[in-house]
């Protein structure tokens, strides 16, 4: 079953409210077995609210949509799906009564304006909202269900998992779900990800797809199954061909972040870090201190001229930081100082140097500047170059 969210509302589309009900919504589908291929925003426009509704009538066998239920002239999500469908609205005179009933339980007066929300599309099914005063509907037309529900979103989700959910698995009949696993690479491009992978990533069940972030690439899994068990078993299968090619590229999975991994081999093997940074603003200690074991990092802001930011001058720092430290490990992390384009981070060059009692190592990388991506970057290298001197 292929099924479209579509939010309604102008604030969306102006960035003043962040749509986090589609989000939801999309999670309670797949956990069902629900196919979500498209998701749409829409603004307060009658036409362009009818027009959505038909494109998403030619995609998908359920169409659920929030917002636009209020009582004001600028709610229109009722006149766009009786026009989509090419029906007439017509007063409920039972959503009428519940709507009344409400304010009374409230202590208050029904204003006139609140009757729009008892209008609905001719031969509609009306459902009631125990939780507020925005009546919803469902809409029967050429083999498609369309579920209308409000945008405030303790109403949405009581709605959807009292009446939504419950008719689409009895729909559904045989018990279905959708899950997801990623797992987490950091300091490598999603390029050389892809050049690994990309026989995985046409792959039908499970699905293989790619997302990158600054400094990061997520490699998320899908699979459908008829149970929870098959759905795991297909993919753990894939998960092993993944880890097989991308070997210690993979730092975690779920919503682990490298810091979060770190944390946990230093407080294992029992170790200390000493950490000086010159364009990073102590963005690296700051990040390992966030983490649940609170670690005790010393950290040491510096600041090198651009002629000598090279591997040995980040050596000779790491190298006097662990001594005068008393630290396990030391990190230095050198940079030119570049522009300070938050975009830019290919405008200078980072040493950076870890210095344990096995050995001192240093790598040089094309990056500096004092930019947010410099800065993200930067310190996702080094984080990375911590993490495997702890493996």
């Amino acid at each position: 079953m292929r099924a479209e969210i579509i939010s309604i509302g102008t604030e969306l589309l102006l960035g003043e409210i962040i749509d986090t009900n589609a989000a939801w919504l999309a999670q309670q589908l797949a956990a069902i077995g629900v196919d979500v291929y498209f998701r749409t925003t829409v603004g307060d426009n009658v036409s362009r609210i009818a027009s959505t509704i038909q494109i998403a009538m030619s995609r998908a066998d359920v169409i659920i949509t929030t917002g636009g239920l209020g009582p004001t002239v600028d709610d229109m999500t009722r006149e766009g799906i009786a026009q989509a469908v090419g029906v007439s609205l017509e007063l409920n005179h039972e959503l009428v009564e519940q709507i009344r009933v409400r304010f009374a339980k409230w202590g208050r007066a029904m204003s006139d304006n609140n009757v729009r929300q008892a209008y609905i599309p001719h031969g509609a099914t009306p459902v009631e909202n125990p939780v507020g005063t925005a009546p919803c509907f469902i809409v029967e037309h050429e083999g498609h269900s369309i579920f209308v529900l409000p945008g405030v979103p303790r109403e949405m989700k009581h709605l959807t998992e009292t009446r939504v959910l419950p008719w689409l698995r009895e729909k559904m009949g045989d018990e279905a779900i959708i899950l997801s696993k990623t797992l987490r690479t950091c300091a490598v491009g999603e390029s050389l990800i892809d050049e690994k992978i990309a026989d995985l990533e046409t792959e039908s069940n499970p699905t293989v797809g790619l997302a990158a972030h600054p400094g990061q690439t997520d490699v998320r899994i899908t699979a459908k199954a008829n149970t929870r068990a098959d759905a795991e078993k297909l993919i753990a299968d894939m998960e092993a061909r993944v880890r097989e090619r991308l070997g210690d590229w993979i730092y975690g999975e779920g919503n682990e972040t490298v810091e979060q991994v770190i944390a946990r081999m230093l407080t294992a093997q029992n170790k200390t870090v000493a950490i000086a940074e010159s364009n990073t603003l102590g963005k690296i200690a700051e990040r390992l201190r966030s983490t649940p074991e609170g670690l005790n990092v010393t950290d040491n802001l510096i600041r090198v001229n651009d002629d000598d930011v090279n591997e040995k001058n980040a050596e000779q720092i790491a190298g006097m930081l662990r001594a005068s430290s008393g630290a396990d490990i030391a990190i230095a992390v050198v940079s030119t100082m570049g522009e300070q384009d938050m975009y830019k981070a290919d405008t200078g060059k980072t040493a950076i140097a870890i210095a344990s009692d096995a050995k001192t190592r240093s790598y040089s990388y094309p990056v500096g500047g004092m930019g947010e991506m410099a800065q993200n970057w930067t310190a996702v290298r080094a984080l990375d170059i911590l993490r495997r001197a702890l493996l």
